[in-house]
């Protein structure tokens, strides 16, 4: 995974998760998805979508964003929500790396301070507060 993040970056000279999406040819759109559904990613056609919850702070659309171009980049073929309930509580293998994926797109080139929290981490990095939790299941 490391090396597929890495590359990515290179090639588009850039984490941002939306710019590479559109670079690789996903459409994203936001749509209002409910309470417990952050986003998904599927295929249709041949065409691929990530769909963003247009209700959520720019800090977890942009983390959602990376989350979804991770299941894109890893688990083609495969249509994921993400899910709050599920992410939180009980992520599956799929939904933990496409977390792992996203928080080191997201984090690319930050290293943590000496003596830094993983809060003050997050924040720094532009990572949702509440995505802390998802360090402790990558």
């Amino acid at each position: 995974m490391d090396d597929i993040v890495t590359k990515l970056i290179r090639k588009h000279r850039t984490n941002c998760p939306f710019s590479i999406a559109r670079a690789v040819g996903i459409q994203i759109r936001f749509a209002n998805l409910g309470r417990s559904t952050k986003g998904l990613y599927f295929r249709k056609l041949r065409r691929r979508f990530i769909v963003i919850h247009n209700e959520l702070p720019p800090e977890w659309q942009r983390f959602v964003c990376a989350h979804e171009l991770g299941h894109d980049r890893l688990h083609k073929g495969i249509n994921r929500f993400f899910l709050e309930e599920h992410s939180y509580f009980a992520p599956g293998k799929l939904e933990r790396q496409a977390n792992r994926f996203a928080i080191q797109l997201l984090t690319a080139g930050f290293m943590p301070e000496p003596d830094e929290s993983l809060e003050k981490y997050c924040l720094r990095t532009g990572l949702p507060r509440e995505a802390q939790h998802f360090f402790y299941t990558i």
